[in-house]
């Protein structure tokens, strides 16, 4: 069974979809120096507004899009719902507990003046009560709650997935929602994944990690410094090719095939043997019924970390003609974790609508012997591989391609 792309919700900090892609092709970058906590150093990251955005508030708005972009009303009660995040809300969570830490502070210097304050001795353990963290506050957190939200949104009883894959997760989502189509468990579905990384926790783990940029990211440069993290996600309307045609809805491509594998080596850092990531696109193309030839362009994961990019640059020149075309948009966008591979199909959906591929943004001198994308290039695109890679070994790949 088909499965196709009826509508797109998308925002990053270069803007929604169309704004988005605008930029992108022109070469702009979303990236600036930011300082959004006192506590950690200005550096470049991808801000959508002027200061960390919020989960629920980024989901809503992409929903919103994509719902209008598909030309469906509400309720939609059998559609199913597969939206990711690898970081879910743990900015609301890193929120409560220095709200909770400033409350207990100002118990024990009260309770120092002499004054009557109930709050626990400070050797105890600290529960949420002593945290002052209402229970049904921090339910509302639960990594799968945003999927929760989108499900009560659009008026939904069907199947809420709520995948968790690193840098993964945007392209393991759709495919799962892919998935409860093809089986027949519905024939529509809201998938992709959105996030809000730029946290304390976040900027200060990657930062002694040495994994983020000093200056911008630079994918496959031979100079590459890191990553800088960015805010956004993609969402999109999935829908059996028969449902689409029958509505007349427009459609974007195919989800042609997918494969997803996991390399069980090591916590942050790929296989540079690249066997599970091979396979992974394999799968991807046998699935889609298609050879190495056949794909026209390459959406590359490209974090311009040392590894990443060397790992990758390798898996591509092992299993594709020197000829096909590779650009990574993480110079514009920043990485948006695990939203990354989601925004990686909208552009690769919106490359096949107009015949147009994204350049690399942020590469000056190239690292590898590539055939990448310098500045936007109009040239025929049938089907379009998008790659992502995650912590812990995820591999993820999927092809798009052209409605048939």
């Amino acid at each position: 069974m088909d499965v196709v792309v009826t509508g797109i919700g998308l925002v990053s900090a270069l803007g929604t979809l169309e704004k988005s892609w605008t930029r992108l092709l022109a070469g702009d970058s979303g990236i600036r120096q930011h300082q959004p906590f006192l506590e950690i150093e200005p550096q470049p990251l991808a801000l959508i507004g002027t200061k960390p955005a919020d989960l629920i508030t980024l989901i809503r708005q992409v929903l919103a899009d994509a719902l209008e972009d598909a030309n469906l009303t509400l309720p939609i009660p059998d559609c199913g719902i597969a939206i990711g995040s690898s970081r879910g809300f743990q900015g609301n969570l890193e929120q409560l507990a220095r709200e909770g830490r400033r409350k207990k502070e100002e118990g024990r210097r009260k309770k120092e003046e002499g004054r009557k304050f109930p709050i626990a001795d400070s050797r105890s353990p600290i529960t949420d009560r002593q945290l002052l963290i209402p229970d049904s506050q921090f339910m509302n957190f639960l990594p799968h709650m945003g999927a929760i939200a989108a499900a009560r949104a659009i008026g939904s009883t069907g199947p809420v997935l709520a995948p968790m894959a690193a840098c993964a997760t945007g392209i393991q989502s759709i495919a799962r929602a892919v998935d409860l189509i093809r089986t027949g468990e519905c024939q529509q579905a809201i998938a992709g994944a959105v996030e809000a990384p730029i946290t304390p926790l976040t900027v200060a783990g990657f930062n002694r990690m040495g994994a983020l940029a000093n200056t911008r990211c630079y994918p496959f440069d031979e100079h590459r410094e890191g990553f800088v993290l960015g805010e956004g996600g993609a969402l999109f309307v999935l829908e059996s090719a028969q449902l689409a045609k029958r509505r007349g809805a427009k459609i974007y491509g195919r989800i042609s095939g997918f494969g997803l594998t996991n390399d069980a080596t090591h916590a942050n850092a790929p296989d540079l043997g690249g066997e599970s990531a091979i396979a992974a696109v394999n799968q991807c193309l046998k699935r889609s019924n298609l050879v190495a030839v056949d794909i026209d362009f390459i959406h590359a994961h490209g974090t311009a970390t040392d590894l990443n990019d060397r790992h990758e640059a390798l898996l591509i020149q092992k299993l594709f003609h020197r000829g096909v075309a590779v650009s990574s948009t993480k110079g514009a966008t920043g990485h948006t974790l695990g939203a990354s591979g989601a925004l990686g199909v909208a552009f690769c959906l919106m490359g096949i609508k107009h015949q147009m591929l994204p350049p690399c943004t942020g590469m000056n001198k190239p690292g590898f012997e590539l055939d990448f994308v310098r500045c936007a290039r109009a040239t025929l695109v049938r089907n379009a591989l998008c790659l992502s890679f995650g912590f812990g070994g995820q591999n993820a790949a999927i092809v798009l391609s052209g409605d048939r």
